[in-house]
């Protein structure tokens, strides 16, 4: 399952200083049961923007982490609270349908 959120910086915060608290809070959640991963994406034509890609196991594993219990990811996530505008996009299946190039 595919947990996606859209992050725009606020004025005085950048793309580099929330990516780098994103990896370091991202190398502790995966650890927990079911992490199956962490992509950032740069929105192309915005700077300022970001599309968060959290995979996981299963949608139960996701709602059984506890961020709040390592107090490393409770601090980058409060200092993300107040610098960026986060937007929930919601929660995904594994796609059903690929369509992918053939070899050549």
């Amino acid at each position: 399952m595919k947990f996606i959120f859209e992050v725009r910086m606020k004025p005085g915060y950048t793309v580099e200083e929330y990516a780098e608290g994103w990896v370091r809070a991202s190398e502790i959640i995966q650890r927990t049961p079911g992490a199956r991963g962490t992509y950032l994406h740069r929105k192309i034509g915005e700077p300022g923007t970001l599309l968060a890609i959290a995979t996981w196991e299963s949608k139960a594993h996701r709602d059984a982490k506890d961020d709040r219990g390592s107090e490393i990811v409770r601090a980058i996530l409060d200092k993300h609270a107040r610098h960026c505008e986060i937007t929930v996009i919601g929660e995904f299946e594994e796609p059903e349908w690929t369509v992918l190039p053939s070899p050549a």
